[in-house]
């Protein structure tokens, strides 16, 4: 009942308009879309209704086309048409517009033989622009206006303030004037608009509280003047800057104006913003004595002592704030419309807070286990480096525990602290609760500086701690470093040698290898050869080698092109000449575009196998959208793609089954490379504990995996099948466990744990390439990673950034 009530009521409203319509009379002119110049009829001149604005200069005397003429004085001989333009003093005839005059009340009213007064009046004409006199022109008048084309009266100066806008201290006088003369001066402080009506300005105004006056000028005879505003903050007075830091991440007066904060540069970052510490400290290590400054074109250096007067922001310096919204904000005093004033200059700076031994302790564990909820520096990580922000601060004999990366080095304190718990190559390995807080990287401005991990300092590194792309970060210059020592840590050769009854095989990212040299993004020949010495010397040639990120034979070239026929034959070939087997290769050209990865090179998991002691089985090779089974002791399609159209898939790369024989035993590898980490929360970002967005795709991609692991073994229990790839995720993830399943063993848990890393991410040496071997084959199956390429530099031999994966196997049948 109410809903037929509710429509009835409906019926009657719109009956009620309708009738309105008839009654109410239109206003033609308010009506109209929109009021054009003569120019722009004459530069777009079709449409019906078209409302037109223009001067009467005269009548169309004769003739069409080009040689139209008109005329600009009377007396005017005909009353059927008009001549308008933008200017009434127009005699251009390119911009003059011809106005026909139907007969009726529009022609009775502005012809110019009946009205001679109407020439040089401004007029709005509708009706429908089309040619006229074989020339843009203006038809079927139906409406007119005359505008009021009086000059307009001369206008009153802008209203002054004194002092201008800006920050100011409690307390503080604005006086209003005009540079004409007599003028009286209205103005408000609500933010309303003032009137003749507001408050008349007679005395300067005092401003105790934030405030926005705006305000006008009035003198009789004039036009008003436009309105003024001036926006002014009070200041607040006596703070320190461990005041404005507060204990905590966010300061307790942000977005609040402080006036007379006093520091001594510390750090000159650029010509806009500088670091400054207070030079009277407390005795609360929770809160910080340093902050950042920004002015335009500052001028200042470091030692000076300075006040400055500003804006309390939180701000997102450099980083991936844009796009995920994710990282820490630093407290800044922005005095761009502040004040900077010189105290002193060319003092000493404070003392830098040690971080380590004979220092402040860094946690060594915890980055954040309460979501921000306690500020607790001695044991949260993320607020630890917070309590510090902005502060000089000292890192005495640090380590390298990571390949110097986009001018930073990441290092821990008093290396000799540390032994025990670096990994093989001087680097920290991350746990499933343990991603190293203890990390502190340095910023030295400099990319061309050479250090791998296993690297040391002799010495102090003193700089700023601030904070940048999802880390804190100790800002100094290379210059000012001390004495530099290169580690022990050298590119490991597999322990593994080839033996005639037992079968090699590794798992490497080649990163984004193309037969394309040119570009950004091309695969240089040195890259070439170090990869293809690589597997030919620290590999000793395996078998089969499951390669990720192989691209087109055109790289990253976005043509539609998918075929890798040229970058295999350039990996091939260049093995060869190092000595190493004429490899055979393998793959699936993905459909164009779908696989993710670098646009155009259409990365794809494939394998080369050394075809004197390993076989690709009989079978026919799918294609992109076909997915592969096994039946009958065998691949449907050799190799073949594992269910390549499923979603979970999308933007990824599709793993790729194929079936080997070794001496008569059947082995099927499957080659992953899972969607990567990106869209991952950072560790030390706002948000904790990090959401880790990819996740998802990978558990949906390990249950594929794992289940066509499942049918192989269901369809044959003593088949044997490897896994192997970049699965971009740690050994105790929900992803691992979920593709190991009760099928398979994972030979990176079978390393040992000062071994157990393949890649380095932001100082972190985690594992993201694994091989897994079902459990028939794990009792005689070996592993060993070859640690030639996450921890060090291209400097130092690297060819990509993955370090590879080998396992050797001897197989039940192999005599």
């Amino acid at each position: 009942m109410v809903r037929k009530k509710a429509r009835s009521l409906t019926h009657v409203a719109v009956l009620f308009v309708m009738v309105l319509s008839f009654i109410l009379p239109i206003n033609q002119h308010a009506k109209a879309a929109e009021v054009l110049t003569v120019n722009e009829a004459i530069a777009n001149n079709s449409g019906t209704g078209k409302t037109v604005e223009g001067y009467i200069v005269g009548v169309v005397k004769g003739g069409s086309g080009s040689s139209i003429s008109y005329q600009y004085e009377g007396p005017f001989p005909v009353d059927t048409n008009l001549a308008i333009s933008d200017s009434p003093d127009e005699r251009d005839k390119t911009k003059i517009l011809p106005v026909q005059l139907p007969s009726g009340a529009v022609r009775d009213a502005l012809n110019l033989k009946s009205h001679p007064e109407n020439l040089g009046k401004k007029v709005q004409i509708t009706g429908d622009l089309a040619a006229y006199f074989s020339v843009p022109g203006h038809k079927n008048a139906k409406t007119y206006t005359f505008v009021d084309s009086t000059p307009p009266l001369p206008q009153v100066e802008e209203i002054t303030a004194s002092p201008a806008e800006g920050i100011v201290s409690k307390g503080s006088t604005i006086t209003l004037a005009s540079d004409t003369s007599d003028t009286d001066i209205y103005y408000t402080i609500d933010g309303s608009t003032p009137t003749t009506e507001s408050t008349r300005y007679t005395e300067p105004i005092t401003i105790n509280e934030d405030i926005t006056i705006k305000a006008i000028g009035v003198k009789e005879g004039l036009k008003n003047s436009d309105i003024s505003t001036f926006a002014y903050q009070v200041a607040i007075s006596g703070l320190r800057i461990h005041d404005i830091q507060g204990a905590s991440h966010q300061s307790p007066v942000a977005n609040k104006t402080v006036e007379g904060v006093e520091g001594i540069i510390t750090h000159v970052v650029d010509a806009n913003n500088f670091y400054m510490q207070d030079l009277k400290p407390d005795q609360d290590e929770n809160t910080s004595e340093g902050i950042l400054v920004y002015k335009k074109n500052h001028g200042q250096v470091k030692g000076n002592v300075v006040a400055v007067n500003g804006l309390v922001k939180e701000w997102v310096l450099d980083g991936y704030s844009d796009k995920l919204k994710t990282d820490l904000s630093v407290t800044e005093l922005n005095a761009d419309k502040g004040a900077i004033t010189l105290l002193s200059a060319g003092q000493a700076l404070p003392r830098a807070t040690i971080i380590g031994m004979f220092g402040r302790k860094q946690p060594t564990e915890i980055i954040d286990n309460d979501n921000f909820g306690l500020f607790d520096p001695k044991e949260d990580g993320i607020d630890f480096y917070e309590s510090m922000e902005g502060m000089l601060v000292q890192v005495n004999n640090p380590s390298v525990i990571a390949p110097q990366n986009y001018g930073e080095l990441v290092v821990v304190p008093d290396f000799w602290q540390h032994m025990k718990e670096f990994n093989s190559s001087g680097a920290l390995n991350i746990t499933a609760n343990d991603y190293n807080p203890e990390r502190i990287f340095v910023d030295i401005n400099d990319d061309s500086f050479v250090a791998k991990s296993g690297d040391f300092f002799i010495g102090s590194i003193k700089g700023v701690m601030s904070y940048g792309f999802s880390n804190y970060k100790l800002l100094t210059n290379r210059e000012d470093l001390p004495t530099f020592v290169e580690g022990k840590t050298k590119r490991e050769v597999t322990k593994f040698h080839q033996k005639h009854k037992e079968l090699t095989i590794a798992s490497f990212n080649v990163e984004n290898f193309s037969a394309n040299e040119e570009g950004k993004d091309g695969t240089s020949d040195e890259k070439v050869s170090r990869i293809a010495e690589s597997i030919v010397y620290n590999l000793d040639a395996p078998d089969i080698v499951g390669l990720l990120e192989m691209q087109d034979g055109n790289g990253p070239t976005n043509n539609g092109y998918t075929d890798a026929k040229e970058s295999a034959e350039r990996l091939i070939a260049e093995i060869e000449a190092k000595g190493g087997p004429t490899y055979a290769y393998t793959d699936i050209a993905p459909e164009n575009g779908k696989d993710g990865g670098i646009p155009g090179g259409n990365i794809r998991v494939a394998f080369i196998y050394n075809p004197e002691r390993v076989q690709l089985a009989k079978g026919t090779k799918g294609s992109a959208t076909e997915a592969v089974h096994f039946t009958d002791g065998k691949l449907t399609l050799n190799p073949g793609r594992i269910d390549p159209t499923n979603p979970a898939f999308e933007d990824s790369r599709k793993p790729l089954a194929a079936q080997f024989m070794f001496k008569g035993e059947s082995v099927i590898v499957v080659g992953n490379h899972f969607n990567s980490k990106g869209g991952d929360q950072p560790l030390f970002g706002k948000n904790q504990p990090p959401v880790l967005n990819s996740e998802k795709q990978r558990l949906e991609i390990a249950k594929i995996v794992n289940g066509f692991v499942k049918d192989v073994k269901k369809e044959d229990p003593k088949a044997k099948v490897v896994l192997l790839g970049d699965f971009n995720d740690f050994e105790f993830t929900k992803t691992l466990q979920t593709v190991k399943g009760n099928e398979l063993t994972s030979m990176i848990e079978k390393v040992p744990f000062k071994e157990r890393y393949t890649y380095s991410y932001q100082g972190n040496a985690q594992v993201l390439d694994h091989i897994l071997v079902s459990n028939n084959m794990a009792k005689k199956t070996k592993v060993d990673i070859v640690h030639i390429n996450s921890q060090f530099m291209e400097e130092h031999g690297r060819a990509s950034d993955h370090d590879p994966v080998m396992i050797q196997v001897k197989l039940d049948k192999v005599k």
